[in-house]
């Protein structure tokens, strides 16, 4: 990758581990190995004007960056561990919302901002993950998310979720995008809040996995990362 983020937080991470080992950790530098720099690139809202009004310079017809200037990433944590790791397997079961609005002590919360762009002052491009820990269970939630001003918001969520009692932790990938086009019935307003777009942008994409924990330990494990990104399609 030719560029990196503005702001790039890479000793910012989020890592959940069993005294084992196996585990999961989200960071900048896995994150933006997950960018696919292959697939189309996105002009700017002013793209067409700009090129327009420069018709008399051949290299200046294509204004995409021969990488993917967004930084889209569909990175879902990386799993850790060598000799035990968790399993991932696909699954029907998915997050129970119901428990997480129900009223219980949260016991930690902290949220990570991994790296975050203003794309030249076209937008933002930004990955962060939080966590909440209770006494019965914790959730994650990385999220990425990206606003080209006046072409489109794309949003990544990975939601990780572990009750107390169970020997496997749920992730849920969601992918949400629309163009702003699109949006025409939506306040501009929420074009800049994460938390309120969500609802309107239509799902694109979903996977659910059961991360299962080792059957077996080995008494002195050791530790290896392994990143998860989703396949190329």
């Amino acid at each position: 990758m030719p560029s990196l983020p503005e702001m790039m937080f890479g000793d910012n991470i989020l890592r959940i581990q069993h005294d084992y080992g196996f585990g999961i950790e989200f960071n900048a530098t896995d994150a933006l190995k997950c960018v696919n720099n292959y697939q189309g690139m996105i002009k700017v809202a002013c793209a067409e004007e700009w090129q327009e009004s420069r018709t008399e310079a051949e290299h200046t017809k294509e204004v995409v960056k021969p990488y993917d200037w967004t930084y889209t990433t569909d990175y879902k944590g990386t799993l850790l561990g060598e000799t035990v790791k968790l399993k991932v397997v696909p699954t029907t079961d998915h997050i129970d919302t119901e428990k997480l609005k129900a009223r219980e002590q949260i016991m930690f919360f902290e949220e990570v901002l991994l790296f975050e762009d203003e794309l030249h002052d076209h937008g933002v491009s930004s990955l962060s993950v939080k966590i909440r820990v209770m006494p019965s269970s914790f959730f994650v939630l990385l999220r990425f998310f990206l606003r080209v001003d006046g072409v489109l918001i794309r949003m990544n969520d990975t939601r990780l979720y572990h009750e107390a009692d169970k020997p496997y932790m749920l992730r849920e990938y969601t992918s949400k995008e629309s163009k702003i086009s699109s949006l025409t019935h939506v306040p501009p307003s929420l074009f800049t809040e994460p938390n309120e777009i969500s609802q309107y942008l239509p799902v694109k994409e979903t996977v659910y996995e059961k991360l299962e924990f080792p059957e077996k330990l080995d008494p002195e494990p050791t530790a290896s990362s392994e990143s998860t990104c989703m396949e190329s399609k």
